[in-house]
C-alpha cells in the first residue's frame, strides 16, 4: 500500500502532466478517473514513465485509463522491476506484430504509411539534413530492416545509418490544393523511396508546394513504426532542426533500447469470452455490391472537423469526462451501428500492444489494432462512458494475437473483412 507521501507525489505528476491545478486534481482524486480529469493515454504514458523515472514506482496503464477513481488507481502501484534484458548484436528476432506486417497481404501500398508536415518560410536543407542524421542515430528502429534466415525473417540493425532525404514530387499547377495532390502521387509510389533492398524501409521525402512552401513526408514501413513513434519522430525532428538552424548541437546519444521480445501476455480465448455475441460480419452497403476480388487498394477521404463540430466534441467531452477521441470513435460507432441495425459492434482501434513506459521515447512499431466493444445504448454520457472503458479493457488485451483471436470468435479465413473487427477507426 503506498504511503500518503507516494500518493500525493503521483497526484502532482497526474496534475503536470494534464496542465491542471495541483489542488484541484487533489481534490477530485477520491470520486473522479484519469479520463474525467482531462487525462488522454498518450498522457497517461508520460505520467507511467514518470513515476517510474523519478519515483521508482510502476503504473498499470489500463487501470489508469479504466473506470476507477485516480487515487484509487494510483494506489496501485508497486516498486518498478530492474530494467528488463535489452538486445544486443545485429540480428535479432522480429517484436510482436511484424511478422504478419511483413507477410503484406493487402499489398504493398497498404503496408507504408506516410505522416506529412507543411513547413512555411525558409527552409534551411542543411539544418534538416543534420537534424535527420541525428535522429537516425539515436534511434535503432530507423536503422533496422529484415533479412531473411532460415527461421523466417529477422531483424538486422545497422550500427550507422541515416534515413535518406529525398526531393519528392512537385504540386501540379492549377491544382488547388497542392498537398492533396502530393499525397496522391506518393500514395502512387509509396513503397519506392522507403523499400530498396538491403536498406530500412523508411524515408523522408521533400517537396516544393509553392514559394516558401514544403511538404515533408515521413515515410514508413508498418513492421518499423506505429502512430506512437510517427508522432515521436515528427516531435524530436522538428526540435532537432530548431537546433540546428540556431547553431545550436544536436544529441546523437541512444535512444531507450527495446525490450527483448517475449511471448504474448493476453490469452485469445479470455479475450474472445468478452467479445462473443457481438462478433459478426458487418456490411455498410449493400451485399451485391460487395466486389468478387478485393485489391485492398482503397481510397483516401480526409474528414476534418471544422470549427463549429470541433468545439462541440470538445464540450461533449468535457461534460461526459472522457478523451475527445473518444467522443469521435463513439460518433462513429453510432453511426456505423445506425447504418447496418446493430446495438453493438466491435470496432477495430489502434492501441499500443505493449503499453510500458519506453514506448512513447522508442520507435517500435507498437500499435496493434484491437477490437473494442461499442455498446449503443443509455443517455449521451453513458454511452460514452461505457465506450471510455472499453477502450480501458481493450488496453489490458491489447497484445492478443490477432489470428488466435480470431480463430477464438470464428471470424477466421475472409481476406475481405478486417479481422476480429468488424469496422475500424483511428483519429490523428
Amino acid at each position: 500500500m503506498l504511503t500518503p507521501t507516494c500518493l500525493d507525489a503521483l497526484l502532482d505528476l497526474a496534475a503536470d502532466v494534464t496542465g491542471r491545478e495541483r489542488r484541484t486534481v487533489r481534490g477530485a482524486a477520491a470520486g473522479s478517473p484519469f479520463v474525467t480529469l482531462g487525462g488522454t493515454l498518450q498522457q497517461a504514458m508520460r505520467l507511467q514513465r514518470r513515476a517510474g523515472e523519478q519515483l521508482g514506482l510502476s503504473l498499470d496503464l489500463a487501470a489508469l485509463m479504466g473506470p476507477a477513481p485516480l487515487a484509487e488507481a494510483l494506489a496501485r502501484a508497486v516498486p518498478a522491476s530492474a530494467p528488463a534484458r535489452r538486445e544486443s548484436g545485429p540480428l535479432r528476432p522480429l517484436l510482436p506484430g511484424q511478422r504478419a506486417a511483413l507477410a503484406d497481404r493487402h499489398g504493398s501500398r497498404a503496408a507504408h504509411r506516410v505522416l506529412s508536415a507543411e513547413l512555411s518560410g525558409p527552409l534551411d536543407v542543411a539544418a534538416l539534413r543534420t537534424a535527420v542524421a541525428a535522429l537516425s542515430a539515436r534511434h535503432e528502429g530507423l536503422r533496422t530492416f529484415f533479412a531473411p534466415s532460415a527461421g523466417g525473417p529477422v531483424r538486422r540493425v545497422l550500427d550507422a545509418y541515416t534515413v535518406p532525404l529525398v526531393a519528392g514530387p512537385c504540386a501540379v499547377a492549377g491544382e488547388a490544393d497542392g498537398v492533396d495532390a502530393v499525397h496522391r502521387q506518393l500514395a502512387r509510389d509509396a513503397a519506392r523511396p522507403a523499400a530498396a533492398a538491403g536498406r530500412p524501409p523508411v524515408a523522408f521525402v521533400l517537396a516544393p508546394l509553392a514559394h516558401g512552401r514544403h511538404l515533408l513526408s515521413f515515410l514508413y514501413h508498418r513492421a518499423v513504426a506505429g502512430p506512437w513513434s510517427a508522432a515521436l519522430v515528427w516531435r524530436e525532428l522538428l526540435a532537432d532542426y530548431g537546433r540546428a538552424a540556431a547553431g545550436l548541437p544536436v544529441s546523437r546519444a541512444p535512444a531507450p533500447g527495446l525490450d527483448a521480445p517475449g511471448p504474448p501476455y493476453a490469452r485469445a480465448e479470455r479475450r474472445a469470452g468478452l467479445l462473443r455475441g457481438a462478433a459478426g460480419p458487418v456490411d455498410l452497403g449493400a451485399p451485391e455490391r460487395r466486389p468478387a476480388v478485393f485489391d485492398f487498394r482503397g481510397g483516401r477521404l480526409p474528414f476534418l472537423l471544422d470549427v463549429e463540430v470541433r468545439d462541440a466534441v470538445d464540450a461533449t467531452a468535457r461534460r461526459a469526462g472522457v478523451p475527445h477521441s473518444t467522443v469521435v470513435l463513439a460518433a462513429w460507432a453510432l453511426a456505423v451501428g445506425r447504418r447496418c441495425s446493430r446495438e453493438e459492434l466491435l470496432v477495430g482501434a489502434e492501441l499500443p500492444r505493449r503499453p510500458t513506459a519506453a514506448l512513447p521515447r522508442t520507435v517500435i512499431p507498437c500499435a496493434v489494432t484491437h477490437p473494442v466493444r461499442c455498446t449503443l445504448e443509455g443517455t449521451t454520457d453513458y454511452f460514452l462512458r461505457g465506450i471510455a472503458c472499453a477502450l480501458s479493457e481493450g488496453l489490458a488485451h491489447a497484445g492478443t494475437d490477432e489470428d488466435d483471436l480470431a480463430r477464438a470468435l470464428g471470424t477466421a479465413g475472409d481476406r475481405s473483412r478486417p479481422g476480429p473487427a468488424q469496422v475500424t477507426f483511428a483519429a490523428h
